[in-house]
């Protein structure tokens, strides 16, 4: 996924705006030409290369951009108190919090509304811990699944918080999906738990890896990634 698996020990810092970022150097045997992104949380700047390319020309490339790069991060999500009448973004759909102090603490979703109770205060909170519930019950529901295509028995899941990557799977087989996918789109949860399950059986980006990709999902992994690339950084805003 476009998840930046694994950092490369060529990392170097880049100036933006005033804020020093960590640059972050992929070099990758399909690349032709250098490609730049700010994370989705805004935390480090990251150029993709030929596997021939030099540490001096990416950073020389990330310099020449700070500008856009500036406006990227100016772009960037701000703090957002879920108070009565905000909007939530849950499986791609704004739903707004109706807060009754009366009702149960516990969210409930009635319509294009999510009706909570209990004290205001601790409305975020709560709310954040309420998503990722209901993400790890439908990612647990999700890999059995996959895993189920894949003829591979599912493997241990936990629900990551991490600010570069979707997901990741470890030697050992164990399976992290960031919690906040929660958010998104059904079909660009469900890429991700695919993309995961793959690796089980190719630990790599083979070309193995990407035809197995494609029999397990049942979407297009071109759209899915297609959005993470256009909003996944809206799904880091934070609970404020």
């Amino acid at each position: 996924m476009l998840d930046w698996l694994r950092r490369t020990p060529d990392a170097t810092e880049v100036t933006v705006a005033g804020r020093t970022l960590p640059l972050v150097i992929r070099r990758l045997p399909q690349a032709r030409r250098l490609t730049l992104r700010l994370a989705p949380d805004g935390s480090e700047v990251r150029v993709s290369m030929p596997r021939w390319g030099r540490t001096a020309d990416a950073l020389a490339f990330a310099q020449s951009r700070t500008e856009w790069l500036a406006r990227q991060l100016d772009s960037l999500p701000t703090a957002v108190a879920l108070g009565p009448g905000a909007t939530l973004t849950y499986r791609g759909a704004n739903l707004i919090v109706d807060h009754c102090a009366a009702a149960r603490r516990t969210p409930v979703i009635e319509g294009n509304s999510i009706r909570i109770g209990g004290p205001a205060e601790s409305l975020n909170s709560r709310i954040q811990r309420w998503l990722e519930r209901q993400a790890l019950a439908l990612l647990e529901a999700e890999l059995a699944e996959y895993c189920a295509r894949a003829a591979r028995q599912p493997p241990r899941l936990a629900l990551s918080r991490a600010r570069r990557r979707w997901g990741s799977c470890s030697a050992d087989g164990a399976i992290r999906i960031n919690w906040r996918l929660i958010m998104a789109p059904d079909f660009v949860r469900r890429s991700v738990v695919a993309h995961e399950v793959a690796h089980l059986v190719h630990f790599d980006h083979s070309a193995q890896f990407h035809r197995l990709l494609a029999d397990l999902f049942e979407g297009s992994i071109a759209e899915a990634n297609s959005w993470l690339r256009r909003e996944g950084r809206s799904l880091y805003l934070p609970f404020g």
